[in-house]
């Protein structure tokens, strides 16, 4: 298996642990809080301003309707029921689809059968009240449904796991007569006591009471309402529900509803009565679902909803029955979407850690990892599903810590390795890849194609007898700081240090397609810094420092060469031989720079040379020709010179050697090479060879 591969799947094993021990979490309930928190979130981000439909108003008793009320009548809290009846009266002329009180009115009035009495009046006019009864009392107030409360005109078939009453206590028999319906205000926060979900139907017995919006909106009229599991079908309205048989609200905003003051409402109702203007306009509540309920502080019925702070409940009934009137109450997304989703994203979390080697790839790609999740809800949430945010997250965080922890265990001991044992031996862009491809790094070598460099300080031995080991040290290290930098920037790598020697290689551990134009280019960058810290060395140690390299392109082995407990990157064969030839070969032909014609295949024109001779080294029969590579610039100065030089050579080769050495000495003065071949030349004459093949064979190495 590739070492791709493994990673690939190391992190999908890391996401599906993740996506098993979030999907527990979820399952044992340990993310109900957090889900919770996250839906609240998206409900304050992406509710739309505004109801669904404007077919609802609110009434609100606020402080300023207590305070209208004991300015004007000198009325204190509680009210006299029959203050109530004006705001009535004003929906009754009105003409409004129904008016629904969430208030509880068990007991009597303390003022009296007859402040009872005055209410019903105006409830009977109206004929479209609906009272609120408590289905949450378990304390035997009622165990029957009352003759005094007409039974739910509603047709309930299928089941579904409904919230189920034992008792409850409904309106007082003088306020109902037998005519007034009731609507179940018995609303159960979530854990955290905010308010999401909302009972549309709970089982009583025998029979099922609709909640305050839903008898609201079906008041006088027969219902029909058919259950499933997941499901309530109203009249023709498919709503789904949870698993405890409750609607999740869909949340409008902070004050989505028009709402009014009680008092601007009652003072409406008595200024008709006496046949003045009204303060409101009685259009406005033309056939619209009405609902009075409490907001003043002291009154106790503030609740917690997604949109943050408390809202009166009244407006909590008011959602529900928006969401029922334009059937848009949000679904829970399926268990099985949950678990599938958590187990994709997390899966993606885990390989964005384990794929990516580059620390700014992999926060990049671990940042996107739980940017999907979140992107995903938020398109869920505005098509009505409600999706498991917090248990993708979770998994997604869990994947993600795994996945850290994996590679770390397997990769951070051995990216430590190559880091601490590679930086003086290789530049940084090296060593990055190295990281990304640690295999290369095996013990063990591998035979393949380098440009091998090999430089050497001419006369080091006379310079370091000079100087103290202390101020030797001090030169020797600026100077293959100096050399390692460029090597290193050009890609190369540090095989080791001799002395002054430096022996450096290209295309290894990393391949450079480039490598003998990154080796060739980088002796010559590295002739050109010694030239700079010529001045400066010869103040420092009285000599001028020169530098001999050579260059050889060819096959070789490379690789991590050594025992399993301490082994050194390092490169063997005939190959690496040679380019050590070339460096001391410079000295036969008074040159600091040659390369093989090996090594020059590969430049492809790119870097001007001096071809300099056709040779064989000591203890090897093949010919080799060598070459002196130069800057443009260098080229351009030596022009005249480089000519002559060729010129010469040809005669070299041709074995006219009188005509070469008049050539060679025209320019012996300005160029090494010249003077030596004007030498060799005469050696040759002075003991000719019967076959002259052109070749100069060296008699030491």
């Amino acid at each position: 298996m590739s070492r791709q591969m493994k990673k690939i799947v190391a992190g999908i094993l890391v996401g599906c642990i993740g996506a098993f021990l979030s999907v527990a979490a979820l399952h044992q309930g340990y993310l109900d809080i957090p889900e919770s928190i996250t839906f609240d979130l998206r409900a304050r981000m992406l509710s739309e301003p505004g109801p669904a439909t404007d077919q609802i108003r609110v009434i609100l008793l606020d402080q300023k309707s207590l305070d209208w009320a004991k300015e004007s009548f000198g009325l204190g809290w509680p009210w006299p029921r029959q203050a109530y009846a004006p705001m009535v009266n004003f929906c009754q002329a009105a003409g409004v689809a129904s008016l629904a009180f969430d208030v509880v009115f068990t007991e009597p009035s303390v003022f009296g059968v007859d402040d009872d009495k005055t209410l019903f009046d105006s409830f009977a006019k109206l004929d479209r009240v609906v009272l609120a009864a408590d289905f949450s009392r378990n304390d035997g107030s009622g165990s029957t449904w009352p003759d005094h409360v007409p039974a739910p005109k509603i047709t309930v078939s299928g089941t579904a796991p409904l919230p189920i009453s034992k008792s409850a206590a409904f309106p007082i028999p003088d306020l109902t007569n037998g005519q007034i319906s009731v609507g179940n205000v018995t609303v159960s926060p979530d854990p955290d006591t905010v308010y999401r979900r909302f009972p549309l139907l709970i089982q009583f017995n025998d029979l099922y009471a609709p909640a305050l919006p839903l008898a609201t909106a079906l008041v006088n009229q027969p219902g029909v309402i058919s259950l499933t599991a997941d499901s309530m079908t109203v009249d023709g309205s498919w709503i789904p529900i949870t698993e405890t048989g409750q609607a999740i609200l869909n949340y409008r905003g902070k004050t989505p509803y028009k709402t009014y003051s009680a008092a601007s409402v009652m003072e409406s109702g008595l200024l008709m009565a006496d046949g003045k203007k009204p303060l409101i306009d009685p259009g406005d509540f033309k056939d619209k679902y009405v609902l009075f309920g409490f907001s003043a502080t002291g009154l106790f019925d503030l609740r917690p909803t997604p949109m943050g702070g408390v809202s009166p409940g009244v407006m909590v009934n008011a959602t529900a029955l928006d969401n029922f009137l334009s059937n848009d109450f949000m679904r829970a997304a399926p268990f099985i979407v949950d678990v599938v989703t958590t187990l994709l994203f997390a899966i993606l979390a885990g390989l964005s850690v384990t794929v990516f080697t580059n620390l700014w790839l992999t926060v990049g790609a671990s940042g996107l990892t739980l940017a999907a999740p979140v992107a995903f809800s938020v398109g869920t949430y505005t098509q009505g599903l409600w999706s498991g945010l917090a248990v993708q997250l979770a998994g997604c965080l869990i994947a993600l810590f795994l996945a850290g922890a994996f590679k770390y265990a397997t990769e951070g001991r051995q990216k430590h390795f190559i880091k601490s044992a590679f930086k003086q031996y290789l530049s940084p862009e090296v060593i990055e890849q190295l990281l990304q491809n640690p295999e290369k790094l095996t013990l063990g070598g591998e035979r393949r194609e380098l440009t091998i460099f090999f430089s050497d300080l001419q006369g080091f031995t006379s310079i370091s007898e000079k100087l103290t080991p202390e101020d030797l040290t001090s030169v020797l290290n600026d100077y293959l700081t100096a050399m390692t930098d460029i090597i290193q920037g050009y890609g190369g790598t540090v095989d080791k240090y001799e002395g002054d020697a430096i022996i450096a290689f290209w295309n290894a551990p990393v391949d450079q397609s480039d490598h003998a134009k990154r080796g060739v280019t980088a002796a010559l960058a590295c002739q050109e810094k010694l030239t700079e810290m010529r001045a400066s060395l010869l103040e420092r140690t009285g000599e001028e420092f020169h530098m001999r390299i050579g260059l050889n392109t060819g096959q070789a082995v490379v690789g991590n060469l050594g025992s399993h407990d301490r082994f050194d990157y390092t490169m063997l064969g005939d190959s690496v031989n040679l380019a050590a030839r070339l460096e001391s070969i410079n000295k036969q032909f008074g040159t600091y720079t040659m390369i093989s014609r090996s090594t020059l295949n590969q430049l492809d024109g790119t870097v001007p040379v001096r071809e300099l001779s056709c040779l064989r080294v000591v203890g090897k029969q093949e010919t080799i020709t060598v070459y002196e590579p130069m800057t443009q610039s260098n080229r351009n100065a030596r022009e005249t010179t480089l000519k002559t030089f060729s010129l010469g050579l040809e005669q070299f080769y041709a074995g006219n050697f009188i005509r070469a050495i008049d050539l060679f000495n025209t320019i012996a003065d300005i160029d090494p090479a010249a003077d030596r071949y004007a030498a060799k030349c005469a050696e040759l004459m002075a003991s000719p060879t019967e076959m002259w093949d052109g070749v100069w064979t060296m008699t030491n190495k």
